[in-house]
């Protein structure tokens, strides 16, 4: 008789690593499958971020992860994947690098990202790499994903904050902020950081290679980004998926997209 227990993947949650960019000891979160202490194989990966004011307990206390992947594997809508929650909340707030003193993106890319990829069996080719999040770490998947569109075979942005809408948003941001930027830099932050601009930039086909699940719900603050950002994507005919359901910025709302989200990078790692 197969126990239950066996069925159910684990959560750590209290993990962290050395970074030498950000000079300090940075803490992230993991889903493990449930066949991954019985099996010798690789899994595809889903790099899952938080919001502002949380950290990379977020969507293990409130987001449910746990319960949620372990349901999707098991009636089949989800493959078995590993689930890496990172910490945006300690030192500063925030996925990019900000000034010079503060590389919290070149922290993901450079040291992150390789120290889990060695550290558990997670394949590394960008068909097995998907990036999600909410509200920030929303933001933070639509960047990471147009900035390195060779990485992510899906990008899941839910209730996305897409970056200042203009520059006057970014200097009202800015004054929020102990970061300052010459008039120059600030427009260059401004275009790196703002998923419409860079929709501008970034060629068409890279972003194409990406396959785009974009949620906000209809009572959303940040509704109108979202909004732009599908316009944009439509008019360049980016395909994408655009969902609007009934609900605001909540975890309600949340835990119900990652079923969906689950479903949706699984699609890309089993070859659609």
């Amino acid at each position: 008789m197969v126990s239950s227990f066996a069925q159910s993947g684990k959560v750590h949650d209290n993990l962290s690593m050395t970074s030498k960019i950000l000079k300090m000891e940075r803490n992230y979160a993991i889903y493990l499958p449930p066949d991954y202490e019985t099996s010798e194989r690789s899994y595809p990966v889903l790099y899952l971020l938080h919001g502002a004011t949380d950290d990379h307990t977020g969507w293990v206390q409130f987001g449910e992860v746990l319960r949620i992947t372990d349901n999707a594997i098991k009636d089949g809508t989800a493959t078995p994947m590993i689930i890496v929650m990172p910490d945006a909340d300690t030192g500063k707030m925030g996925y990019f690098n900000q000034g010079k003193d503060w590389r919290y993106e070149d922290f993901f890319f450079e040291e992150l990202m390789p120290h889990v990829e060695q550290k558990y069996r997670i394949k590394g080719e960008k068909r097995y790499r998907a990036v999600a999040g909410l509200s920030m770490g929303g933001g933070g998947s639509f960047m990471y994903a147009l900035h390195h569109p060779e990485l992510f075979s899906s990008a899941c942005p839910l209730s996305a904050y897409i970056g200042p809408l203009t520059l006057a948003d970014f200097d009202k941001r800015l004054l929020r902020s102990d970061v300052k930027y010459t008039e120059k830099e600030k427009e260059a932050y401004f275009k790196k950081h703002n998923a419409l601009e860079l929709l501008k930039t970034v060629p068409v086909e890279d972003v194409k290679s990406v396959r785009w699940y974009i949620d906000c719900g209809d009572d959303d603050f940040l509704y109108e980004g979202n909004s732009l950002v599908h316009i944009a994507m439509k008019k360049k005919e980016i395909p994408h998926e655009y969902r609007v359901r009934d609900g605001r910025h909540s975890w309600t709302y949340w835990r119900e997209a990652l079923p969906t989200v689950l479903g949706f990078v699984s699609d890309a790692f089993h070859q659609y």
